[in-house]
């Protein structure tokens, strides 16, 4: 399975968590991200997004250049923890998947994926990683590459 993992783009700070919204400068990030994956042999067939509103937005461009379907995913908000991803990833038929979530759970997931352990690495916004993982588990995923905005 190919897994890439991408942080939302840039977003404002006016209003609730769950509510702030790309700025002017995170959608041009995220259409930059999404047009090197457009071009790099890892475009995904689905897109597994959070309900935040940023993440959403950042799903939608992603979505429109690659032209895959979209699909939100309560699990995967800033707090969740990547243990219920891991599950929901060990039953999914898609691949390669996006997931469009946020700091600190695509840290967490990344290094739970590749490392075996949820300390985390850090993502800067709009950046994305791809994940190669023969199995889906602990420890079993190779960094192939990373997208920056």
């Amino acid at each position: 399975m190919h897994l890439l993992i991408m942080r939302h783009g840039e977003a404002g700070w006016h209003s609730l968590d769950q509510e702030r919204t790309l700025t002017e400068t995170g959608r041009h990030q995220v259409a930059n991200c999404a047009a090197q994956i457009a071009a790099s042999p890892w475009r995904p067939v689905q897109i597994w997004s959070s309900p935040y509103v940023r993440a959403r937005q950042t799903a939608a461009i992603v979505s429109e250049i690659l032209n895959c379907p979209v699909e939100e995913k309560p699990f995967i908000t800033p707090e969740d923890d990547p243990g219920t991803c891991l599950n929901a990833l060990l039953e999914n038929q898609h691949t390669p998947l996006m997931l469009v979530s946020h700091m600190p759970l695509v840290g967490s997931l990344s290094t739970l994926l590749v490392d075996g352990h949820r300390r985390g690495i850090p993502f800067m916004t709009a950046q994305a990683a791809v994940l190669d993982m023969p199995v889906v588990g602990p420890g079993c995923a190779d960094l192939k590459t990373q997208f920056l905005p």
